[in-house]
């Protein structure tokens, strides 16, 4: 059993690098169906964008990867909630203000820096911070931070569609709702996985692999994104 838990954890985190491979891997990508839908729409559509939005964080591996990599060793629901605020914080942020005041930026670099999220956060749960520099640098204003770029990440995508002025705040203050029903369902599984892998007496040895895997995934990421912007 133990065995059985600890392996599927690490099925699990090489799962999404998997998915990185197989080419789906435009970090914050909106499907066609998706684009097609949002550039039709005009006025208030409050329900359809919490849907994309609860959609966008549950498919949304790159999100995933990073708040795996921050509640890795959250055991309290307290400080699970803190961090997760922060990155919500950071993330609705910039996602509104990128869009509704339209702030160009590069997108391919955009999310080299989220890539850059996940390698960041693997190398800190493995203590290569203290071990290299004799710190630990501060894992909340980090967390917020990069919320900041995985909001802004999202904004870049979604200026490239011919999104409707009219309701547009109230259709992006929509969609972050979704995103943070999206966020606590994805979340729950995850905590759901993590607890009992938690219980196993694998897990110790086993965490460094799995954050091997995480910061490996961080830098295809990073790699992915530079390869774009250095083509287009």
């Amino acid at each position: 059993m133990i065995i059985t838990i600890g392996s599927a954890a690490i099925r699990g985190c090489s799962f999404f690098i998997l998915l990185i491979l197989s080419g789906v891997a435009s970090a914050h990508g909106v499907t066609e169906g998706d684009q097609g839908y949002i550039q039709e729409i005009s006025g208030t559509n409050i329900i359809p964008f919490m849907y994309l939005g609860a959609k966008h964080m549950v498919t949304g591996y790159d999100h995933l990867l990073f708040l795996i990599g921050v509640i890795f060793f959250l055991y309290r629901l307290a400080d699970i909630g803190i961090y997760v605020t922060l990155f919500a914080i950071g993330h609705s942020s910039t996602l509104i203000l990128g869009v509704y005041f339209d702030i160009a930026a590069n997108a391919y670099l955009i999310d080299a820096i989220i890539g850059l999220s996940v390698a960041y956060k693997a190398l800190d749960n493995m203590g290569a911070y203290q071990r290299w520099f004799g710190f630990q640098p501060n894992t909340k204003i980090a967390v917020l931070i990069f919320g900041l770029f995985h909001g802004f990440g999202l904004a870049t995508k979604m200026q490239e569609f011919e999104i409707s002025r009219e309701g547009l705040l109230a259709n992006l203050l929509a969609f972050n709702v979704g995103v943070e029903i999206g966020q606590l369902l994805a979340l729950s599984g995850i905590l759901i996985v993590m607890s009992y892998w938690r219980r196993t007496a694998s897990f110790y040895s086993q965490a460094y692999n799995a954050n091997t895997l995480l910061l490996t995934a961080g830098f295809m990421l990073i790699g992915y994104q530079l390869v774009g912007y250095s083509i287009t």
